[in-house]
């Protein structure tokens, strides 16, 4: 079952990448042919297999001969992997509640893909991307009213406000606007006390990425590093481990 669950995330991360790109040139990702971004050319069945088309066409198109971004197999391997997560979390043959909470984990495990890599590769998040991931997060907190009123809801107003003082504080250098609303939507999927070890292991993960990158001359202390990916590990680390974190934690203290 883990082996199927892995294939369906190999073939969303496929769709995945198209979404990303139409959206770079706001282009409809619901119709029309794949195709190379760089000769134009329509893709057929055999280059579209996740993962095995890029490593048979050795990272390179089979028309025009230009290089396929690593983009593509990773997006693809990365949503096969969060997917499995999911399932293995969730459960989802054990009842109903399970099956949405597997449901949920997948979409919004899709949205993050979305977040991360636009981020990455244009320094923006798209509100068309980030609003359907908080209205699907409010959903399904629905299903415990009472968490998503005394905890989820309360966590995400705190994220919110201590990434907007950031923002203010800052004036923008630090982290853009978009991260504070971002960050609505982590402390949605999150709640307490998971939401701080998530952004303990994001700003951790964001601090060792900028000092690695300066030390490989490749950045400077003013050069400007997309935030969403670190926030979108962090939070996924969060989520998955914080309770394992929080034990371990613990354990050195008690």
């Amino acid at each position: 079952m883990l082996f199927i669950i892995f294939i369906l995330g190999l073939t969303a991360g496929s769709f995945l990448n198209c979404v990303i790109y139409r959206l770079d040139k706001k282009e409809s990702f619901l119709s029309g042919r794949s195709f190379c971004p760089s000769c134009k050319k329509e893709l057929n069945v055999l280059d579209l297999i996740p993962v095995l088309s890029y490593l048979s066409l050795k990272g390179k198109c089979r028309y025009c001969k230009e290089r396929i971004s690593l983009q593509y197999p990773l997006v693809e391997m990365g949503t096969a992997f969060l997917f499995v997560f999911a399932f293995y979390s969730s459960s989802p043959f054990l009842g109903l509640f399970n099956a949405l909470t597997f449901l949920f984990l997948i979409l919004i495990s899709s949205f993050f893909i979305i977040i991360f890599v636009y981020d990455l590769k244009h320094f923006l998040i798209l509100d068309k991307v980030l609003y359907p991931a908080v209205f699907i997060t409010f959903l399904y907190r629905l299903l415990d009213y009472k968490s998503l009123l005394f905890n989820y809801l309360p966590v995400a107003v705190l994220a919110t406000l201590f990434f907007l003082f950031i923002f203010l504080v800052s004036r923008g250098k630090w982290m853009g606007f978009g991260d504070v609303k971002l960050a609505f939507l982590l402390g949605f999927f999150l709640g307490f006390p998971n939401v701080l070890a998530g952004f303990f292991f994001s700003f951790l993960i964001g601090a060792v990425v900028g000092v690695g990158l300066i030390i490989a001359k490749k950045s400077k202390l003013k050069s400007e590093v997309p935030f969403a990916p670190f926030l979108v590990i962090g939070s996924l680390i969060g989520f998955y481990f914080g309770e394992a974190f929080f034990d371990w934690y613990l354990s050195l203290i008690f």
